[in-house]
């Protein structure tokens, strides 16, 4: 049973990279996804790294998708707790995914302190350039 459950997810982060390297057009050096997760929410950063800059790009349908069914391939049942936090890194061709888990971090509190110290710890100071803002759309301010 163990081993259908690791083929299902090895399957799955297959797919997830897959996915990244479309979304990310083509080149999988640089890709760094940071995903929050918890029951009934999703939120997944996607990231390229481009030498003197690091691009978020937007996910899509398909990528969120694969994340979900990877989160609930883990089941709570046994002692084995989903995961809360995912980094999923492709750099010099190797795939590097870690795991937060509820123990170790409070994802119903937000916080983008979390995801900027993924990035710094990856990326050093390099600028993130974000998309601008859609047409319409206002930033709060605290």
């Amino acid at each position: 049973m163990a081993k259908d459950k690791l083929d299902i997810l090895s399957h799955l982060f297959n797919q997830i990279g897959v996915e990244l390297v479309d979304i990310v057009g083509g080149d999988p050096d640089g890709i760094f996804l940071y995903v929050e997760i918890g029951e009934g929410w999703i939120s997944p950063n996607i990231f390229k790294d481009e030498g003197d800059q690091i691009r978020y790009l937007d996910d899509n349908e398909t990528l969120s998708d694969l994340l979900w069914e990877a989160w609930y391939a883990e089941s709570d049942e046994g002692g084995i707790k989903r995961w809360s936090i995912m980094e999923y890194e492709i750099k010099q061709g190797k795939v590097d995914i870690s795991f937060r888990f509820p123990d170790e971090v409070n994802v119903e509190t937000i916080s983008m302190d979390r995801r900027q110290t993924a990035l710094r710890a990856r990326f050093g100071d390099k600028p993130v350039v974000y998309p601008p803002m859609p047409e319409g759309a206002f930033e709060l301010k605290p």
